[in-house]
């Protein structure tokens, strides 16, 4: 990133979350796995996605959400410095306390004022576990909840279609498959870096583009 006079003090801060799904499905088939993978793969094509919006400084944070949710990295880390460290899979599928404290960040204060649209990117496998409808409302209801920019990646059949669609917010873009590790990779990195785009650059989601690999493709499935 550049490292021009004044540049530090123009950057508007972009944050943006990983909700990690790590239920105990998500052990079965080497999914966990293939998430962490997924994920250590992204953060360089994050990297560019900073370097290409000078006036945005990214900061990656990451729920992690089974029986109850956990900060998995509470502190804002820019990009730059952020290391993706292993999640481990056990337990329900609480989205529900996820979007809890999820919302509880998404106030002024801590957001700042000048901040961009956060960009949020949920990741699972399965069915909520619990009252998530009840927590993703409050989450709207927060002014930054309701200026976000979200995007879903379902991993293999039995990933709940209706919950991921219905939260992302583009109308004209709904939530993707990924039905293999190639495409779990594919699918994230899609995700990661255009719901980062679009929240820097105040832009449309589907002006972006179609997704690397058709969801609906018949490919080898493993999940």
């Amino acid at each position: 990133m550049s490292s021009r006079p004044g540049n530090t003090l123009a950057q508007r801060p972009l944050h943006f979350f990983v909700l990690a799904d790590c239920s105990g499905s998500m052990a079965a088939d080497g999914k966990m796995q293939a998430l962490n993978n997924a994920m250590r793969e992204t953060i360089p094509h994050l990297v560019d996605v900073a370097d290409a919006n000078p006036h945005a400084r990214v900061l990656v944070r990451v729920l992690a959400f089974s029986t109850g949710a956990r900060w998995h990295v509470e502190t804002p880390t820019p990009i730059e410095s952020f290391a993706w460290a292993d999640l481990q899979a056990d337990g329900y599928t609480d989205l529900g306390a996820a979007l809890t404290l999820l919302a509880e960040e998404l106030r002024s204060p801590p957001m700042e004022e000048r901040s961009l649209p956060p960009a949020i990117v949920l990741v699972s496998d399965g069915m909520p576990t619990d009252d998530y409808r009840k927590a993703y409302n409050a989450l709207l209801d927060e002014q930054w909840g309701s200026r976000s920019v979200r995007l879903a990646v379902g991993i293999g059949r039995d990933a709940d279609r209706e919950m991921l669609n219905g939260f992302v917010s583009s109308e004209d873009l709904g939530a993707v498959t990924a039905n293999n590790p190639e495409q779990l990779a594919h699918m994230i990195r899609w995700a990661s870096v255009h719901a980062s785009r679009a929240a820097s650059t105040a832009t449309a989601l589907p002006s972006f583009g179609p997704t690397p690999v058709d969801p609906t493709e018949e490919l080898e499935i493993t999940w």
